[in-house]
């Protein structure tokens, strides 16, 4: 429409330029004749003609010169596609999150990747976290951001509310620390109220009389984004005359303060520092404490800071055991700010008891929410409230830009091979707070699962940030790395985020179950208004994001489809990684190509149009939009098309289609490298030509029909997909079902000379939670094979709940998948992103048709 309207624009000014321009009469035939008049008079004439067209032709340019930019405007460079936003209303300014939902949610532990950190839903915000001193082998430590090579034995939250409280535990080799949060809208507070945690402080076991050993240090900071400085507090000189520990303002919260109470506590040390880069602030305290180490034998601050510090530390040291409770007071400038009062609430023992109350909360709701059978026993339920306390405990804020990789089209940015995206902000649950504390796009499908049982304005919020980061083509990048701190966590190769490929669109497996209960009135009448109005606006970017599916990633036939950004080209990888399906190093065809046909991508997408259409239906949209995608979804689940694309008959298997041959192997090889020092490096080598033909390996992506539930309960086929299942020589293990088949030339090998199988055995949770409820589904559904799925399903529950549950209470952690040999965990620890989904199993809430 923009270049049409230009080029409209710049036709009818030529045609009223011609309509306005002065007709030209012939001379008059007496001035020609009449040559006796004052040739003067024809020189002064000629020159002033002279003078008039030079004039006329310099005015005419310089008019031209102002007015053509006004008539024909300047293009400017059109903003790469692929960084442009979808023209929609945002989710997130919907008025459901905004006044009071907002400022609920403004402050919380939104910094997953620290022990303990503070912050508020803002970009530039204030931010506070705690790090100690930890003792390993005799050596001392500073611990800060969450990572295995700490080697705690076990930390995280053990329960969490996702608004404004939560208990955490911290175990050390030799100590045990607790966190306890608390926020408060207390009367006089500002925006987004007060907050305050209790730190304490136990000892692990008796240890040597040592004095540092029996002596804990704390680090408790604040520190400003936006570089606004601090006032130090009077509290640093005498804790107990006077504790406030700084102060500062902001036009968010107003004045505010910083408030340590401790009765144990009977000094403190500060350092304040002036810098923009606060995503590691261990890096600056240490060498802090080194030079006061080496200068006066003691490891405290040294009670100095920058001009202007917008960081201030303060060193909390005392015998162990002890207690300290920091609050933050906001809005303390008001006439009427209340802040004795608001302090004394939030401290001591009145601090004790809120904390009590929260806690008998969250039990009371969780028992509401999820109903764990007494069966289970206490063991479980507690990892079961360990599961949902570190998923919402995990829930992240981030602000900032992804790095997106240029178009091979583009002649943008000559030199670099990136783009950045818009800056954005992402509210959103984190799979791994060591390894990967930033959003992960199919992951959050499955936290969702659980997180909209809890808290439904939660969830939508979250869903809201995802689908407002769609661009104008309805891509999403599938992994977002936004800010300093999230970065930092994220290998060079890996932030590069490619507009080609996608991510299993699981937020409709949430979404599916909120529209089925919202169906059967399961919501509140308040609740049930606020979802049709989130899906109403939803709707467009929904559509934009299955269109971009629909198109950019189908195959050559009707109905198919394959997962774009393999490598045909790579000579290093056994098989080429499909790091966009979510699987990673599952084996596909051995030579990708576009013939390929992925069976997990044509479910996925049956589930997105099945789940538009259950939300045409509900809005009552225009019939014309239920039918189009009812057509979609009945295609997509047209069961002979499925079996004819995909079915491996001798078997009863689903598998992928495409250019393969099993005569792959990885070869040590000498390669030049253009230097005197040839290479030795693990190479692929290709012994037979590869045909079109169905890739013989059996695993999860065998169960994909399965698990959306698009095979008949009568047909054949489950009972040959049963079969599967429980045959100990293919997926079944005591532990949990194994993600590739023992059977399969891939099982549990190594993808390239530094890549271990990670979806070549291995137990994965979130995928046995689908396998696990539809075993469950077609246990309730008429047909001849209902006892034998119920037998599975049973055993199969049983197994999964006792592995995670025993791992847990040996180590004190959830992990990134189980070893299908013995069931240990293996892979990223406190992995309480879709492992979590284990309370789902125990509390066997499952999608209901």
């Amino acid at each position: 429409m923009a270049g049409t309207s230009r080029g409209s624009t710049r036709s009818r000014a030529s045609k009223s330029s011609a309509e306005n321009a002065p007709i030209l009469s012939p001379p008059n035939p007496k001035l020609r004749k009449d040559k006796t008049r004052n040739n003067s008079l024809i020189r002064i004439f000629n020159v002033n003609l002279k003078f008039l067209l030079g004039f006329g032709i310099i005015s005419f340019v310089i008019a031209l010169f102002f007015i053509y930019p006004i008539v024909n405007p300047m293009e400017k460079p059109q903003k790469p596609r692929v960084i442009t936003p979808l023209p929609a209303p945002k989710l997130t300014d919907l008025p459901m999150f905004e006044g009071e939902h907002r400022e609920s949610l403004y402050w919380g532990t939104y910094r997953p990747q620290v022990y303990f950190g503070v912050r508020a839903r803002t970009p530039q915000s204030l931010v506070a976290g705690l790090m100690w001193i930890g003792v390993k082998d005799g050596r001392y430590f500073m611990r800060h951001v969450c990572q295995d090579s700490d080697e705690l034995k076990q930390y995280g939250w053990t329960s969490h509310n996702g608004r404004d409280y939560g208990h955490q535990v911290l175990t050390e080799q030799t100590m045990s620390l607790t966190t306890s949060f608390l926020k408060s809208k207390g009367h006089g507070s500002g925006y987004g109220g007060d907050w305050a945690v209790r730190i304490g402080v136990q000892s692990n076991e008796s240890i040597p009389d040592d004095e540092m050993l029996n002596t804990a240090h704390l680090f408790f900071y604040m520190a400003d984004e936006g570089g606004k400085s601090f006032n130090l507090g009077r509290g640093v000189l005498d804790i107990h005359d006077d504790s406030v520990l700084a102060s500062g303002s902001r036009s968010d919260t107003g004045d505010w303060q910083l408030h340590l109470l401790s009765e144990d506590v009977s000094q403190v040390h500060y350092s304040g520092f002036k810098t923009p880069h606060i995503h590691n602030l261990s890096d600056l305290v240490q060498p802090n404490l080194a030079v006061q180490a080496r200068k006066f034998g003691h490891l405290l601050l040294s009670d100095s800071s920058d001009d202007s510090p917008n960081i201030l530390v303060f060193q909390i040291s005392a015998r162990i055991p002890f207690r300290a409770d920091i609050v933050f007071l906001s809005g303390t400038n008001t006439r009427d700010s209340r802040v004795e009062e608001r302090l004394s609430r939030l401290t001591g023992i009145s601090l004790t008891s809120l904390l009590s109350e929260k806690q008998k909360e969250f039990d009371d709701k969780f028992k509401k929410c999820f109903s764990l059978s007494d069966e289970l026993g206490l063991e479980s339920v507690s990892v079961g409230k360990v599961a949902l306390g570190n998923m919402l405990g995990g829930i992240g804020y981030f602000f900032g830009q992804s790095k997106i990789l240029l178009p091979s089209t583009s002649t943008l940015n000559a030199g670099d091979n990136s783009l950045l995206y818009w800056p954005a902000e992402l509210y959103t649950a984190v799979p791994s707070r060591p390894f990967f504390p930033r959003g992960f796009l199919w992951d959050e499908g499955f936290h969702q699962l659980l997180i909209w049982r809890w808290d439904i304005y939660i969830s939508l919020d979250i869903i809201g940030h995802w689908l407002d980061l769609m661009n104008i083509d309805g891509w999403i990048p599938r992994e977002l790395i936004l800010g300093a701190e999230a970065l930092s966590k994220v290998p060079e190769e890996f932030v590069l985020q490619h507009p080609t490929n996608g991510n299993p669109p699981t937020l409709f497996l949430a979404l599916r179950d909120v529209i089925s209960n919202l169906k059967k009135e399961k919501f509140a009448a308040a609740e049930a208004s606020d979802i049709s109005v989130f899906l109403d606006r939803a709707f467009v970017r929904l559509e934009a994001w299955f269109k971009w599916f629909n198109t950019t990633q189908s195959g050559k036939e009707l109905g198919s489809y394959y997962w774009h950004g393999r490598d045909a080209a790579t000579i290093r990888e056994l098989n080429p990684k499909t790091l966009s399906s979510g699987l990673d190093d599952y084996p596909r065809a051995s030579h990708p190509n576009e013939d390929e046909r992925h069976v997990d991508l044509r479910c996925w997408m049956h589930l997105a149009a099945d789940s538009m259409r259950s939300i045409a239906e509900l809005l009552t949209m225009d019939k014309d939009v239920e039918k189009e995608y009812g057509f979609t979804a009945k295609m997509l689940s047209d069961f002979e098309l499925l079996n004819k694309m995909h079915l491996d008959s001798a078997n009863g298997a689903y598998c992928d289609y495409g250019n393969h041959t099993e005569k792959v192997q990885l070869t040590w090889k000498i390669l030049e490298t253009g230097s005197n020092y040839p290479r030795r490096e693990l190479v692929r080598e290709v012994r037979e030509k590869p045909v079109l033909q169905l890739v013989p390996h059996l695993g999860y992506v065998s169960l994909f029909p399965f698990m959306l539930r698009l095979i008949p309960p009568d047909s054949w086929i489950l009972d040959r997909q049963l079969d599967l299942i429980s045959n100990r020589s293919i997926l079944w293990t005591d532990y949990g079902l194994r993600s590739l088949s023992k059977t399969s030339s891939m099982y549990m090998k190594r993808n390239t000379e530094h890549d271990a199988p990670y979806w070549r055995g291995p137990i994965w949770i979130p995928l046995n939670y689908l396998i696990v409820s539809s075993l469950h589904h077609y246990s309730q559904e008429p047909g001849p094979y209902r006892e034998r799925a119920k037998t599975i399903y049973t055993e199969l529950r049983s197994n999964l709940i006792r592995n995670i549950v025993g791992n847990y209470q040996r180590t004190g952690y959830l992990w990134e998948q189980y070893d299908q040999k013995r069931g240990k965990g293996k892979g990223a620890r406190l992995f309480t992103g879709w492992t979590a989904t284990v309370l789902l199993i125990m509390a066997e809430a499952y999608h209901e048709v």
